[in-house]
């Protein structure tokens, strides 16, 4: 059997041929997934389920952290202060909070993408900034700079992969005691990150899945994951 890769939904408004309000993923996150030889799986964010969590981790290969709106500030000791917060959903962050420690706790193998780099750095007692006060990182790609030898260089086989699609407003402030930062924008925002004691825990600020179809470096980071799985 392939891989099992958790990947937790979200919240949706609406959803064609289902009958109620759905839970959803992004699907490019699930063919990225199945390209690199794994099997995605969906966790629903319902928070009754996070005392199922650490018995679910222990029966799936990896963890996927994708991308969606901002992390509660006062998750991280912090009054909302910056008008361009959004998406803020409490089931969201207390599952993918719970998934995080669980992961780690576990060494399932784990990617964390965008807002899921944010949530990582949060699990571990990190902040974040509330607004970068800048729309150069808002659908925009770019080059990332990342540090030879690192996890993320060696999966996608370059220092400098030059198509990083980028959708983030906010950015890793303080970074948590563990994570070591691989990766800089030119402008000096982290957009990559590894936790220095685990088996395989890496996140990147950018959006690997969005170009992973048609592009090897992005995809690479799926497969990385799968292989590790």
């Amino acid at each position: 059997m392939s891989p099992l890769v958790l990947i937790v939904g979200r919240l949706a408004g609406e959803a064609k041929g289902v009958r109620g309000e759905p839970f959803a993923v992004g699907r490019r996150y699930f063919e990225s997934v199945a390209r690199a030889g794994g099997t995605p799986l969906m966790l629903p964010p319902i928070t009754s389920l996070v005392d199922h969590v650490w018995p679910l981790l222990h029966r799936v290969d990896g963890v996927v952290l994708h991308g969606g709106g901002d992390v509660d500030p006062r998750r991280y000791g912090q009054e909302p202060t910056a008008d361009q917060l959004y998406g803020i959903v409490p089931e969201h962050d207390e599952i993918e909070l719970a998934v995080v420690a669980a992961a780690i706790e576990l060494e399932v193998p784990m990617l964390a993408i965008c807002r899921g780099m944010q949530v990582l750095n949060v699990a571990l007692g990190g902040t974040l900034q509330q607004d970068i006060g800048s729309e150069a990182h808002w659908f925009a790609y770019h080059e990332v700079a990342l540090e030879a030898e690192s996890r993320l260089a060696r999966a996608v086989g370059s220092n400098a992969p030059a198509a990083c699609h980028c959708v983030h407003h906010q950015a890793l402030d303080r970074v948590a005691d563990g994570l070591r930062v691989v990766g800089h924008s030119t402008d000096g925002i982290v957009h990559a990150c590894e936790l220095e004691s685990s088996h395989w825990v890496v996140a990147t600020q950018w959006h690997p899945e969005d170009s992973a179809a048609t592009d090897p470096q992005q995809q690479a980071l799926f497969n990385a994951l799968v292989a590790h799985c």
